[in-house]
């Protein structure tokens, strides 16, 4: 067979890979400095055996380059509590998200307020799949912390506001701006 000879080479790697894998899965409960101190102690074995991948070299040293340039989020997963271990796990978070909001609004798509109002509804949808909340604990604690968040809130509402008068009519706008420019007045 022509592509025999490239077997052994495929075989090593993805046994690199699935080390790699199974390190990253922390399935024994490691420490996160024992778990990089492992890691990096497989990557210092694929550097002195690269030279044994043949036609797989490049995608020997790709894996290297790529998870050097992760090396500092890595393993931020072990280190904060509940932070997803994958993209996959994140996007079923988000995805989630857009899912109840596609049904509380009825619409196909997410709401454009969720990229404004985001860092609230995002948590409460995450929050809401993991416990339950009675209208009580929604009440806020902290009147103050409560509204500088809505302050903050209403000001991204407000830079949406300005860019739909700007789409619908710009000309319109720019006077606007113009106007209200005008009647400040220039210092004397």
């Amino acid at each position: 067979m022509a592509t025999e000879g490239l077997w052994p080479a495929i075989q090593q790697a993805y046994a690199w890979v699935h080390q790699a894998a199974h390190l990253l899965a922390n399935a024994e409960q490691r420490g996160v400095e024992t778990l990089k101190q492992d890691y990096q102690h497989l990557l210092s074995i694929i550097a002195q055996q690269q030279d044994l991948s043949g036609i797989l070299a490049p995608a020997i040293s790709h894996f290297q380059k790529v998870t050097t340039s992760y090396w500092d989020g890595l393993f931020a997963c072990y280190q904060v509590k509940d932070l997803p271990r994958t993209n996959n796990d994140l996007e079923q978070f988000f995805g989630t998200a857009r899912h109840i909001e596609r049904r509380m609004t009825r619409r196909k798509r997410a709401s454009p307020t969720l990229v404004v109002r985001g860092s609230v509804r995002v948590v409460v949808a995450g929050a809401s799949r993991i416990i339950s909340i009675s209208a009580a604990e929604l009440r806020p604690s902290d009147i103050t912390a409560w509204r500088v968040l809505r302050q903050t809130l209403d000001y991204r509402d407000e830079g949406r506001r300005k860019q739909l008068r700007f789409r619908r009519d710009s000309q319109v706008y720019l006077a606007s701006l113009e106007q209200s420019f005008f009647r400040l007045g220039l210092p004397t």
